[in-house]
């Protein structure tokens, strides 16, 4: 029925599921790579004491039946494959309802892991897979048209996406008021890529321009999502610059890319590829429409927040986070500061004790170690080594659990890493130091090599050993 389905859009539906599917390809193969040290049983934060802790229907997930690390791998193993079928365009093959199940069975995977990641999972761009990829159940393939209500849906989250994140900065942070906040964010951010270093050195008025350019977008474009076209394929374009100008600037897992995918479906491709599609079976057009009724229901307590002065980021509603609030860097570093992990070979630590630093695969710790690209792969460990430096309250859950494993030199933690010093046998005593790093200037670069200079701060834990 006309009403119900919109041709102009199977293009952009095909281009968004297709995406979509290798963003969950991304995020299944994290988890299968990274669960192991993180939250497997012998894990820092171990699913089984997890469960214990947290009600079922706080947290509903499949590990509830049971939990092994063998179980938990051949989720994430399952999750790719299936993810890379959707991406190879399986689902156009088979009939609507297998290929709404074959969605919905990557969702209720990813949905499994999300709620027993604990801090690991703690990061907003989780809940926004799990929100497009429930909507994507609805979508359906080649079967049917595109159904106007979910392309509507779409559209509304990529507005809370946009719109959520430009709300945090002006009621957060002065320097996002002040136009000052990018002499401070590219070097600040918690992972920075390949390009930051350029990106911080450009010169300050053209960082007031970048602000501005983002208050202009995320503020006022969100709202040409809903106008006719083709305005609200231009509000997409202009989103898809900004964000492709975030994945340049530094390493934010797949927050951006999904950002990117969540544009497509406001794209009229008809000018490009004209299709005609059967109409949707009555069976499909009633689960639609009962199933937007509810997320419609459930979008009241995101859309108050949004109105709500004591505004929250990244917040979930409902354990199966099917409408949720987001944001970003409601506020901005000033100060870059580092943990940098120790161990040493000497049972009494004196003047003269050796220590040697570990290497971590994205977050800077080797001054002279260029910063590398990783995004939309998400190093969780790395992530959360950030949040650390800024207070170890963050790292008290885990930390600790890290040092030991350590120490008993942990096949699966050391696989975190990208340098263990200590390839032979663990070292007898870990350390961890604090340390304030800077961007080196264009003069110190050329002189050194160096991307960084850091200067001591304090002890951030003391020489441990295994008791």
């Amino acid at each position: 029925m006309q009403w119900f389905g919109d041709d102009a859009y199977w293009l952009s539906r095909l281009v968004f599921q297709r995406a979509l599917a290798v963003v969950y390809l991304v995020a299944f193969l994290s988890a299968a790579l990274q669960f192991r040290a993180l939250i497997g049983e012998r894990g820092m934060l171990p699913v089984p004491a997890h469960l214990r802790r947290v009600p079922a229907r706080a947290a509903p997930s499949l590990f509830r039946l049971r939990y092994s690390d063998r179980l938990f791998a051949c989720t994430a193993w399952c999750g790719v494959l299936l993810s890379a079928g959707l991406a190879a365009g399986a689902a156009d093959h088979l009939p609507l309802a297998v290929a709404m199940a074959w969605w919905a069975a990557l969702w209720a995977l990813y949905l499994s892991i999300v709620n027993v990641g604990q801090t690991w999972y703690g990061f907003g761009w989780e809940s926004l897979l799990l929100e497009a990829g429930f909507l994507a159940i609805l979508l359906g393939n080649e079967r049917t048209s595109p159904p106007v209500v979910v392309l509507w849906l779409l559209r509304w989250l990529l507005f809370r996406v946009e719109f959520g994140a430009g709300l945090i900065k002006l009621r957060g942070d002065r320097c996002w008021r002040d136009l000052t906040c990018l002499d401070y964010h590219h070097e600040t951010q918690p992972m920075p890529g390949p390009l930051s270093w350029w990106f911080h050195h450009l010169p300050r008025p053209l960082h007031r321009a970048e602000t501005a350019a983002n208050h202009a977008v995320q503020l006022g474009v969100p709202f040409l999502l809903f106008a006719p076209q083709p305005v609200a394929s231009a509000a997409a374009g202009l989103i898809v610059v900004t964000q492709l100008w975030l994945v340049l600037s530094g390493n934010f897992a797949w927050l951006n890319w999904l950002t990117i995918v969540l544009a497509l479906p406001a794209v009229d491709a008809s000018p490009l590829a004209v299709r005609s599609l059967p109409d949707a079976p009555p069976w499909y057009q009633a689960v639609v429409l009962a199933v937007a009724a509810v997320l419609l229901a459930l979008s009241y307590r995101p859309a108050r927040n949004l109105l709500s002065r004591h505004q929250a980021m990244n917040r979930s509603y409902d354990p199966l986070h099917l409408v949720n609030s987001y944001g970003a860097f409601g506020s901005v570093s000033r100060v870059r500061y580092e943990v940098v992990v120790e161990g040493t070979d000497d049972a009494v630590a004196g003047g003269g004790t050796v220590w040697r630093a570990y290497g971590f695969r994205g977050k800077p710790g080797d001054v002279h170690r260029r910063p590398r690209q990783y995004a939309p792969y998400h190093l969780r460990l790395d992530w959360m080594m950030w949040f650390a430096a800024l207070s170890p309250a963050y790292a008290a859950p885990w930390f600790p659990g890290f040092v030991e494993r350590l120490l008993r030199g942990d096949r699966d933690t050391l696989r975190l890493l990208a340098r263990n010093p200590f390839p032979d046998a663990p070292p007898v005593q870990v350390r961890a130091l604090l340390y304030r790093y800077r961007y080196t200037t264009r003069a110190e670069r050329r002189e050194t090599g160096a991307w960084w200079h850091r200067t001591p701060v304090r002890e951030f834990l003391p020489p441990t050993r295994l008791r």
